[in-house]
């Protein structure tokens, strides 16, 4: 293995201990919550939820490390991986995740509604209590997705 392959190598591990930081601080958080509450949370336990700095901490643990999560994989993990694979990442990045769907990493539907919901907490947390029950219900339903991802990565370095 050249040198190039083994600094490429190291910034994937790299990217993916900052990865599975994020994931086990997501982790941690609603083990925290699912201690009270059951997912998905219902309009009720979230006014409960509200009622308690601690839960509500909590909850703005779950949206901010799901969050970073998926910012570091978009913007570092998936390249970092590419470039290990000897890929040019210097293209459009539906092409990068095509490619990753390709080398059976992602399905880029379902990175798409990970990205999506990145994007509507950008725009929509705290905006409505609506809006943050369907966050947190789906971030809920996506974190194992992420997880898979995380180690389908893991194994093939």
């Amino acid at each position: 293995m050249g040198s190039k392959a083994l600094i490429y190598r190291q910034k994937v591990k790299d990217n993916l201990k900052e990865c599975n930081i994020h994931l086990q601080r997501l982790d941690n958080a609603y083990n925290e919550l699912l201690k009270k509450y059951n997912f998905p949370i219902e309009h009720n336990e979230y006014k409960e939820m509200l009622d308690s700095n601690k839960d509500l901490a909590y909850c703005d643990q779950v949206i901010y490390r799901f969050s970073k999560l998926q910012d570091t994989m978009e913007a570092k993990l998936f390249k970092s991986l590419l470039l290990y694979e000897g890929e040019n990442i210097d293209k459009p990045f539906l092409d990068i995740l095509n490619r990753l769907e390709k080398i059976g990493i992602i399905d880029v539907d379902e990175w798409f509604e990970i990205r999506d919901l990145r994007n509507e907490i950008s725009h929509e947390y705290d905006n409505n209590e609506e809006s943050v029950i369907e966050i947190l219900n789906m971030i809920y339903e996506l974190k194992d997705n992420l997880a898979n991802i995380l180690q389908k990565i893991e194994r093939l370095i």
